[in-house]
């Protein structure tokens, strides 16, 4: 038998304490599930205080209920079936913690239907579904509140679309991604390929069993998502974002980086134009005294610029169960504060009112502008490097933009290494075509992007 209380589909509201509190639903109680349960619990008295009323969490759903009853406890009713729970009169608001998208889907937009105000840390739902949830929510006049789907510890959403109301944003650039920015740290510090640096992150609990969608950059470019509509009030579709890994990165590249002045980083980029955005993850030399170049290990950093406020930096844990916990539990603060106000009493989903929302076009990569790194191996090719050197004279490339980096370990393996003025990627993509056609075949074995940031 489970402790507590065991609903049914058949239950009624008198199941649920109605005294005042606020009554969460909980679907899923893993990681961030049960730090949801411990921060609730331990801090309730402050919580109340801070929200007017308790909030109180009264029933939870989870693939394995008894190890769920463990978690959370006696006083928490338990239902194996989670639609039990999403569609029960006496649940307020449903937290949404148990990931993936087609089944998460369901159940928030049944919750939505049934007048519930929704919690969620899912950044995948959102940024695929984001506009249909958002607009169901608005249909019913209820609330979707997700700040620990971006840099869990860090509470950008609200400095977005709150702290930095009055601002025409600019760009967001962040490290939205622990597991890959520890792995930069290692290959940066210690000097690890990108395969020893991937196995020590999963031996330490940095990475999941199945890396993919970190390393490949689309965890980053799910947050990039959230964060653009938000800062720019638009429409963004996930498949717009240009998305590029690290697993191709070497160490080297690390050390060729840093010896003209740069660490090379995740970036999750979202910057407006005239009349387009751009929206990109992809790995960049960042300058090695900006503060996005010093996040270290799996920590998350965000850099913000506006027009009035000007650039501003947010520093913080990006995962963990306490961390997400933080962000899941400040939301529900913020249902209990203004669950019962009026849309017009509320902070828009994405910064503004769903019937403003724009659609803006998205700039393709090749039309993205910017300096660009490139790495030529040219061991015992001296013809070569007098070819390399008329083409970059060329295309007005400084003599102190390039230069010859030792390999730590092998000379045959010594690099040129060249910083481009600042191209369109179809530009360079041409110009890389005519040196090799002038050279005999002479192609980078590294290209990356470099993004001089303001400091």
């Amino acid at each position: 038998m489970i402790h507590g209380s065991l609903f049914s589909a058949a239950s009624d509201a008198s199941d649920v304490p109605g005294d005042g509190a606020l009554r969460v639903g909980l679907i899923g109680t893993g990681v961030v599930g049960s730090g949801t349960c411990q921060v609730l619990a331990r801090n309730a008295d402050l919580i109340a205080q801070r929200a007017g009323r308790p909030i109180r969490l009264v029933m939870a759903t989870a693939r394995n209920l008894l190890k769920a009853a463990q978690v959370l406890g006696p006083d928490v009713a338990l239902v194996s079936d989670p639609l039990t729970l999403v569609r029960h009169p006496g649940i307020d608001v449903v937290v949404e913690v148990m990931g993936g998208v087609t089944l998460a889907k369901a159940l928030v937009m049944e919750a939505i239907a049934h007048g519930k105000h929704v919690v969620t840390a899912n950044k995948a739902l959102l940024a695929e579904h984001g506009t249909e949830i958002f607009a169901a929510a608005d249909a019913q006049g209820v609330i979707v509140a997700y700040e620990g789907a971006v840099a869990v510890s860090i509470p950008i959403i609200k400095a977005l679309r709150e702290g930095l109301a009055a601002n025409r944003i600019l760009e967001v650039v962040g490290i939205v991604n622990g597991t890959t920015n520890f792995i930069l740290t290692q290959m940066q510090e210690a000097g690890l390929s990108f395969e020893a640096a991937l196995r020590l992150a999963t031996e330490l609990g940095y990475a999941e069993a199945d890396p993919a969608l970190d390393v490949s950059g689309m965890d980053a470019a799910h947050k990039t998502a959230l964060l653009a509509a938000i800062a720019f009030g638009a429409d963004v579709p996930l498949d717009q974002v240009h998305v590029q890994g690290i697993s191709s990165l070497e160490s080297f590249d690390m050390v060729c980086a840093q010896a003209l002045g740069y660490r090379i980083k995740l970036l999750s980029m979202a910057r407006q134009r005239s009349d387009a955005l751009e929206l990109r993850v992809h790995p960049a030399l960042v300058p090695e005294k900006h503060l996005l170049a010093q996040v270290p290990g799996a920590m998350n950093g965000i850099w913000v610029n506006a027009d009035a406020a000007g650039p501003t930096f947010y520093y913080g844990a990006g995962a963990g169960s306490q961390t997400t916990a933080s962000a899941v539990v400040a939301d529900l603060i913020d249902v209990a504060r203004l669950g019962s106000a009026g849309l017009y009493a509320r902070v828009p989903h994405r910064s503004v009112p769903s019937g403003v929302i724009r659609s803006l076009p998205i700039l393709p990569i090749g039309q993205v502008a910017s300096r660009h790194y490139l790495r030529f191996a040219l061991h015992g090719q001296p013809e070569c490097l007098a070819c390399l050197t008329g083409w970059l004279q060329d295309w007005g490339v400084d003599v102190k933009q390039w230069t010859h980096v030792q390999h730590p370990e092998d000379p045959s393996r010594d690099a040129w290494v060249v910083l481009t003025p600042s191209l369109p990627g179809d530009v360079l993509l041409d110009a890389l075509a005519g040196l090799r056609h002038i050279s005999g075949g002479l192609v980078p074995v590294a290209v990356w992007r470099v993004e001089d940031l303001d400091l």
